[in-house]
């Protein structure tokens, strides 16, 4: 949750979960004294809660939420998440997280792949995950993404992944799925944009490559950053090792971001995304 700051929040919130029987057993907050705006997270056992699980809702926005003008979420940790999975010809990114899938580390499910490639199809079918080959061009890009949110809708998606998904998400897709697409790409943007950014990069010597997790806007690549990382190169690096080792960033961060979202430690406001830990 989050809200304009102010006094009494904290006791208010943990007075509502104690007097109705539950445990708090993780809190964390933040204020921004910039914005003047309160956040926080907070986790509570419910055996033996006296309010029902369904009516957890409607009880703390009228007793507590009105009263601070808060934007607010609340989940559930027996509801398993359902993601799908966008990815092109680079299958670095959804190797690393198919492979993570496979050895249960992630309370999530995938029961879908989405590709304008054929390069997944294999591994989908090896891991009985549904397999989608759609081609997107700048004439049928419509009728395609309408073709998409159908497959997303039929499968009841929480929330996409584009694991090195080459294509622009058009604003009309976005908006279905607002701070619930998370997209992964090298950190030089906006510098060396373009098809062959680290063979630009390397043209210019840099000296810090890295990758940013983040959600997807209509702004390109300027959503709210959920991670980064970087690692340091220098001369003796060629342009292979910078791919390489930017390949095992992507990977790392990409996965970072992933497991942020799926334990809900992530509040947007105002494009900036305050991530919990």
């Amino acid at each position: 949750m989050h809200c304009p700051d102010q006094r009494g929040i904290v006791t208010n919130i943990t007075k509502f979960i104690h007097e109705n029987n539950g445990n708090i057993i993780n809190l964390e907050q933040h204020v921004d004294r910039d914005g003047n705006r309160f956040f926080m997270r907070i986790e509570w056992e419910l055996n033996g809660f006296n309010i029902p699980k369904d009516k957890i809702a409607e009880y703390f926005e009228t007793l507590i939420a009105k009263n601070y003008q808060m934007r607010w979420r609340i989940y559930f940790s027996d509801h398993k998440p359902k993601m799908a999975l966008f990815c092109s010809k680079q299958m670095h990114c959804a190797y690393d997280i198919l492979s993570r899938y496979h050895a249960g580390e992630w309370n999530v499910e995938i029961p879908v792949i989405i590709s304008n490639h054929e390069e997944a199809k294999v591994i989908a079918r090896q891991m009985k995950i549904d397999f989608h080959h759609i081609v997107i061009t700048k004439d049928n890009k419509d009728e395609m993404e309408a073709k998409q949110l159908e497959i997303l809708k039929k499968y009841e998606i929480d929330f996409c992944v584009l694991a090195k998904y080459m294509q622009i998400l058009s604003d009309g897709f976005v908006s279905n799925y607002p701070n619930k697409i998370i997209n992964i790409h090298h950190s030089f943007l906006p510098a060396f944009v373009g098809a062959k950014p680290y063979h630009a990069a390397f043209e210019r010597g840099v000296k810090i490559i890295g990758a940013t997790g983040h959600y997807v806007t209509s702004d390109l690549d300027a959503g709210p950053i959920i991670e980064q990382d970087i690692i340091r190169v220098n001369h003796s690096d060629s342009i292979e090792d910078l791919i390489r080792k930017g390949k095992d960033l992507e990977k790392i961060v990409l996965a970072r971001a992933i497991y942020s979202h799926l334990n809900r430690k992530i509040s947007v406001y105002n494009n900036r995304a305050v991530v919990f830990r």
